[in-house]
């Protein structure tokens, strides 16, 4: 996680209690040591973010601050919530808590007169089956994606086959409770779409691929409507 990203983690922590949380709570929830905590409490002191801590109770969010209002409609603001209710229980565990960060900054963003709408539409996602098994981090694989990283897979077809592949992670696909990984294939030299649940293995490997992946996202969008069509 990125230090920027860590800074708004743990507002976003202290923002959805009211009671103090110690400095250990927050590193284990963060995965980082105590010193780092304390940097990242002295770097946000020196943003001039209301926190206060006391030794032996813990850190607190002033209720002063806030975020300015979203100008969004009430049926925006449903959707967002209903959304991110459905990531909640479907993603894996990292964007998981995303989503429900989400829902507590749209709480906390909006006038008080629309907060119900966000409680209200956040709690209609119903799960209907059990949640996808994978054997790897997708936090990892979200993070080849954005960064363009190679990958190594271990993957094992409907036929029960097994093979060892390199390929260019462009997205992450849901599709009637199932997850896929969209990628070019350097064995296939062509798109293939693999079940998460089906990859034994997961390795990010040190290489970034070559081209932007927008344009390889464009030329896998072409291919798929040209395979739909005949």
């Amino acid at each position: 996680m990125r230090r920027t990203e860590r800074l708004f983690q743990i507002i976003q922590i202290l923002r959805s209690t009211r009671s103090p949380i110690t400095g250990r709570e927050l590193a284990n929830e963060l995965e980082i040591s105590i010193a780092t905590l304390y940097r990242d409490m002295a770097e946000l002191h020196a943003q001039r973010i209301p926190i206060t801590g006391e030794a032996g109770v813990g850190y607190v969010l002033d209720d002063g601050y806030d975020m300015p209002p979203l100008m969004l409609t009430a049926d925006e603001l449903e959707a967002a919530a209903l959304g991110a209710a459905w990531v909640a229980q479907e993603a894996d565990p990292s964007l998981a808590r995303a989503a429900r960060d989400l829902v507590s900054k749209l709480s906390s963003a909006i006038p008080k007169e629309l907060r119900p709408i966000v409680l209200d539409a956040s709690s209609k996602a119903i799960q209907t089956r059990a949640r996808v098994s994978e054997r790897f981090d997708s936090a990892l694989l979200r993070h080849a994606i954005r960064e363009r990283y190679r990958l190594q897979l271990i993957y094992t077809d409907r036929d029960g086959s097994t093979s060892d592949r390199i390929v260019w992670p462009l997205l992450i696909a849901f599709l009637d409770r199932t997850r896929y990984l969209v990628a070019w294939c350097e064995t296939k030299e062509d798109y293939r779409h693999f079940k998460t649940e089906r990859v034994q293995e997961l390795k990010v490997l040190a290489e970034k691929y070559p081209g932007r992946r927008a344009a390889l996202l464009r030329g896998w969008e072409e291919v798929t409507t040209r395979r739909n069509q005949s």
